[in-house]
């Protein structure tokens, strides 16, 4: 028996101090849409392959094996109370890749890529725990979030269209189906027909479903990839040969050295990784408005806990250079314009995002699937990444409050999107102090403020921990 909630409140849920948790089927329910959604966009995951073989020289059943690792660790966030769709840190995928091959192919370069994710995990839940997470957020001016946001965007779609990019490969499916998908999710004038008829009704349904089910036939059609051989069974996993040969039990613990020379871009990750933050709150505000039935509750410190331990995790146990990061952006959009549609569409957004995630997970195994959307990863992903890029720079630009914010925003997303987070966020703070503040001694004030809050919080939480 599903719990109920009452109107204009939380949905029910277990107190845990900063977590709250919701059981499968006690606390929340099921919602059909969503969980076959996620079995056919499983592609988008399956998408992390082709990069686990060419960056790590990985066999295919080994980085299915860390894949599969991966979508297990997502489940944690729904059932400890986040209320969105977990996903990669997609815009700094390109920043590690260029780090990684620093390094010999090899046990060294996984070694790197060890030390890398297990920095990022231990900085990000230290950050939560201290509270320091939520600071964070708030010390960032309005013009900075919004360059973090916009530039995520922008470096996401010009990894599609880069030369090699997946636009050069598969440009006619790419542009059919992302057309008909942005139709379906984002046209004013769908959504003022979508209740005329039952099949419009359905189609608002289905969020990005009918763009995957196009890919399949469209791809073929077009002879931008080939027919599927599909195949009967489920997939087999690659534990013992992941252990061995690219984990710490069997490579050993990564150097010092490595994780110093990391930093840098654990940084500049983390950077990006915010921005997916400030995203998801924005997201969910946005959804909040429309549901009154609900309360949606978003804390960026319980995010950071969660999406820490993920990649200290998987840093252990599978790493992968996708990252774990505290956002899906392109299926978070889908989730909350369904959950916009009313409480008959989707009852609760936990049930939406776990829903999800148990198609994506229930994929993974069934290899009729797997072998059905192969050939289409690559257009599967750059659609992702273009619905990506369209909703960052949607959102990026309304957190911008004045014309001068957008410029400076405008300015730093180029310079994160072509020269790299750490340049962006360096630019964005020369361009507060002397554009916004118009003298540095105002923005250093500001800081002085901030910062003596923050330094209250975090004894306070230390205090808490120790007690």
């Amino acid at each position: 028996m599903i719990l109920k909630r009452e109107y204009g409140k939380e949905q029910p849920y277990i107190p845990a101090g900063i977590f709250k948790i919701r059981l499968p089927f006690i606390h929340f329910g099921f919602e059909k849409i969503d969980f076959f959604q996620g079995i056919l966009l499983c592609a988008v995951c399956l998408g992390a392959i082709p990069m686990l073989q060419e960056y790590l020289g990985m066999p295919f059943d080994v980085a299915m094996t860390i894949v599969i690792l991966n979508g297990l660790f997502y489940f944690l966030h729904i059932i400890l109370g986040d209320p969105i769709i977990p996903g990669w840190i997609t815009p700094a995928i390109p920043i590690v890749m260029i780090y990684l091959t620093q390094f010999n192919l090899g046990k060294e370069r996984a070694q790197a890529l060890i030390a890398f994710q297990i920095s990022l995990g231990v900085i990000s839940t230290f950050l939560g725990i201290t509270g320091l997470g939520k600071k964070v957020t708030s010390i960032i001016p309005n013009a900075m979030k919004s360059g973090i946001i916009i530039g995520a965007g922008i470096a996401a779609v010009n990894s599609i269209m880069s030369n090699g990019g997946n636009f050069e490969k598969y440009p006619i499916s790419i542009i059919i189906c992302t057309g008909v998908g942005f139709y379906f999710l984002f046209s004013s004038n769908f959504k003022s027909k979508k209740d005329n008829n039952k099949i419009t009704k359905i189609l608002s349904d289905l969020g990005s479903l009918p763009i995957i089910i196009m890919a399949i036939f469209i791809g073929p059609l077009v002879k931008e990839v080939g027919i599927p051989d599909v195949q009967w069974g489920f997939t087999s996993l690659a534990l013992n040969d992941l252990i061995k040969n690219w984990t710490i039990f069997g490579l050993g613990i990564p150097p010092l050295s490595m994780f110093l020379k990391g930093l840098p871009i654990v940084i500049s990750t983390y950077i990006i990784l915010f921005g997916d933050m400030i995203q998801a709150q924005c997201l969910l505000e946005n959804a909040n408005r429309e549901r009154p039935d609900e309360i949606i509750d978003y804390n960026s410190n319980r995010s950071h806990i969660i999406f820490g331990a993920r990649n200290i995790l998987m840093g252990i146990f599978s790493p992968t250079l996708t990252m774990c990061g505290p956002l899906a952006a392109a299926m978070q959009v889908v989730l909350c314009e369904r959950y916009k549609n009313g409480k008959e569409t989707m009852n609760t957004i936990h049930a939406g995002a776990i829903s999800y995630r148990y198609g994506t997970f229930c994929g993974y195994f069934l290899l009729p699937i797997v072998t059905l959307v192969k050939p289409i990863l690559g257009i599967a992903l750059a659609t992702t990444m273009l619905i990506q890029g369209f909703v960052s720079v949607r959102v990026g630009v309304t957190k911008s409050k004045t014309v001068n914010d957008l410029g400076i925003a405008g300015i730093m997303a180029t310079i994160i999107a072509f020269k790299g987070a750490a340049w962006g966020l360096l630019a964005g703070i020369i361009l507060c102090i002397f554009v916004n503040y118009g003298r540095a001694k105002d923005f250093e004030a500001l800081l002085v403020q901030e910062f003596d809050s923050i330094n209250k919080s975090t004894n306070k939480s230390l205090e808490n921990i120790e007690e």
